[in-house]
């Protein structure tokens, strides 16, 4: 009988439905800030069985910045105003409901003040009744936020709050007279030097 449960017991240890079942941190990177300019970024995971925990188990993240769960605990966000310019290292762990557990390190600059400015252009909505547009920015062009104040009423954006050696994704959409907003444009990814 041991012959026999060996062999089961190997093919059980080995199927690749059981390896799927481990947590993983699936964020590679992390945007880089500038000091009194909104920071947003997400961490995700995915395998394993909801719900995580996570924590920062080395380092600290930029003064100013701190960390939500997601209400579906599968991400987690990182947001604030840094205030302090400089590099910062940490280390994200995330725990599934079986106490397995990923780590992954990050490393975050923030410096003291923006170096470039992202010019974005579009095409004007072939819609009359157009009050004007929204812009959104994002790490991973999943996630947005909406980075103008209010309407802006040409086909012209500039952003000034990006930080150097960072990646950012953008979008637009027309809001009509009425208040409704549009689907998003596709994605545009731009990489700051």
């Amino acid at each position: 009988m041991k012959l026999w449960l060996f062999p089961l017991l190997l093919s059980v240890l080995a199927s690749p439905s059981a390896l799927a079942s481990v947590v993983t941190i699936t964020t590679d990177s992390l945007p880089n800030g500038t000091v009194d300019k909104s920071y947003s970024a997400v961490t995700r995971a995915s395998g394993g069985c909801t719900p995580y925990v996570w924590a920062i188990v080395s380092g600290a993240l930029p003064a100013g910045v701190k960390k939500q769960q997601s209400r579906s605990t599968t991400s987690l966000d990182l947001s604030g105003s840094p205030t302090t310019a400089k590099t910062y290292d940490f280390t994200l762990s995330v725990t599934d409901c079986s106490d397995h557990v990923s780590k992954k390190s990050f490393q975050v600059t923030i410096r003291a003040a923006s170096e470039h400015v992202v010019d974005l252009k579009w095409n004007p909505s072939t819609s009359k009744d157009i009050a004007g547009y929204n812009v959104y920015r994002g790490p991973n062009g999943t996630t947005w936020k909406k980075i103008n104040a209010g309407l802006v009423a040409s086909t012209l954006y500039d952003d000034s709050t990006v930080a150097n050696d960072s990646t950012y994704y953008y979008a637009v959409t027309a809001v009509d007279l009425e208040g409704k907003e549009s689907r998003k444009t596709p994605a545009v990814k731009v990489v700051i030097p």
